[in-house]
């Protein structure tokens, strides 16, 4: 038998050097964006629209990934699962695409974007387009065809950033940043098409002979996920958009000004902090199929453990690496206007280890088909974050975001284990769980309390304690791999 280890891993590789290097590439457009959009305001707006993107993805993928993961485990006909999964994701799409054609300028004057209607087409054109790619490319991950999967999305981001450079160095006008919007947004759209140019076939492929009970199954089963996806992209998301609409005082079009550069600052340095949901969606991409593979396997227990070890001691391993490092990373902000934000970044780094903590745990509602619980926690976690940020936005500004991110992803991974051990108990190994935590946070709280000057000085003594943890990781697994347990 082969060892799923390695199997997680070397999937975990290939899909994380398409998302890992693309996101990468992608983050270079961050220093150039911000080189461009000089005034925080500007990127704001960028960084509010992309915010947007996020619901509606969720909305229009309705699910139905997770849901075409599941059902083949109960089918011998997988192309009849991908059939019924992908007809049902055109339909909705194309419904959503005419309302959208309909009504883009009254969505756009709600979103105070009353004059730029044209936003909202291209960023409504390009979620269509990667809402229906999802399905074929979820297909591929079924298939374990990772490499394929990995090329198509890696030509898509390439593409992207490419075209970024070249309409932003040859055709940007500092006068008139909308353009450079709109710049981005073409750019966005003519990548996204990369998708299903490269998936031509399964959209030539496609067969209305459609098995409606199957479908009614899908929807059932992928309902609670749509609200729970929905609902944690509130979390993700709605602070960007709470942020402005929050700060402007409905009047004085400089109060508009003023709010959007605090969305342009967050945001920007958001982008760090989210060097640990690189690592999370490279995983996410294989950990999913391979966790309902594991279905069969006696063992799978012993799996559930171990996996959530390494992933808990890497996410960790990030939060040291960037924070303690933050004297280097701050010049991938490299405007200064935008660094008064810095202090938000280790704060949103711990937030994002617990959502990752939270995704790996959430398996188990997907594994026993409770998927309600997924949507119950998400939908506190939304009322929370909104709760937060609607108090404290007026007082603390971008701060009470950061915090609300981080209270709202702790209070869901405590919610998800504890209802995990109820309902479908993994035995993880919480005494471990808490070392490397705890270690983790302990390390970063002695940097801070050191306070050292000399930068020099500074990188080496911060380097040696990410060492320190790196070791005790390594000799923390090689015990319980001599051991036989996790």
């Amino acid at each position: 038998m082969s060892n799923p280890f390695k199997k997680l891993l070397g999937q975990t590789a290939i899909y994380g050097l398409s998302s890992i290097v693309g996101r990468l590439l992608n983050y270079l457009l961050v220093p150039l964006h911000l080189a461009f959009f000089d005034h925080p305001s500007d990127y704001g707006v960028l960084s509010e629209l992309y915010a947007w993107v996020a619901f509606l993805i969720v909305l229009l993928t309705f699910g139905m990934e997770t849901s075409f993961f599941r059902f083949l485990q109960n089918s011998d006909d997988q192309e009849k699962v991908f059939r019924n999964a992908f007809a049902s994701l055109i339909g909705i799409n194309l419904l959503y695409y005419i309302a959208l054609l309909f009504f883009n300028q009254g969505i756009a004057d709600a979103m105070l974007f009353s004059e730029h209607n044209e936003y909202i087409i291209l960023l409504g054109t390009i979620v269509a387009i990667d809402a229906v790619s999802a399905l074929p490319l979820a297909k591929l991950r079924a298939e374990e065809k990772a490499k394929k999967f990995a090329l198509i999305q890696f030509s898509s981001i390439m593409t992207n950033v490419v075209l970024n450079i070249f309409f932003l160095m040859v055709f940007f006008d500092a006068s008139r940043p909308e353009e450079g919007i709109l710049f981005i947004l073409f750019a966005n759209l003519i990548s996204s098409l990369v998708k299903p140019l490269l998936l031509y076939k399964d959209f030539l492929k496609i067969n209305w002979n459609l098995d409606f009970t199957l479908i009614r199954e899908m929807f059932i089963y992928a309902f609670p996920l749509v609200i729970a996806g929905f609902a944690g992209i509130i979390n993700e998301t709605m602070d960007r958009i709470l942020l402005k609409f929050t700060l402007y005082d409905g009047i004085t079009p400089e109060s508009l000004i003023d709010a959007e550069a605090q969305v342009g600052i967050y945001s920007a340095n958001y982008k760090l902090a989210m060097l640990v949901t690189i690592l999370i969606q490279a995983y996410r991409y294989a950990a999913e199929p391979f966790f309902f593979a594991q279905l069969k396997n006696q063992d799978r227990q012993l799996v559930y453990r171990k996996v959530m070890n390494y992933f808990i001691a890497a996410v960790c391993l990030v939060f040291l690496g960037v924070s303690l490092n933050i004297d280097i990373f701050k010049y991938f902000v490299n405007n200064e206007n935008y660094w008064e934000g810095l202090k938000v970044i280790p704060i949103l780094l711990l937030a994002n280890v617990f959502l990752g903590i939270y995704i790996n745990q959430s398996i188990w509602y997907k594994l026993s088909n409770q998927t309600r619980f997924g949507a119950y926690i998400a939908i506190c976690g939304a009322v929370l974050t909104l709760l937060i940020n609607l108090i404290f936005i007026p007082f603390y500004g971008y701060m009470a975001s950061a915090w609300a991110t981080l209270i709202v992803y702790a209070s869901q991974m405590v919610a998800s284990y504890f209802l995990g051990q109820k309902f479908y108990p993994i035995k993880y190994n919480v005494r471990k769980f808490f070392l490397y935590l705890i270690s983790a946070l302990m390390l970063f709280a002695f940097a801070r309390i050191l306070d050292l000057e000399q930068p020099t000085i500074r990188f080496v003594v911060h380097n040696l304690m990410i060492g320190l943890y790196i070791w005790l990781v390594y000799t923390m697994e090689r015990a319980s791999f001599k051991s036989g347990n996790g």
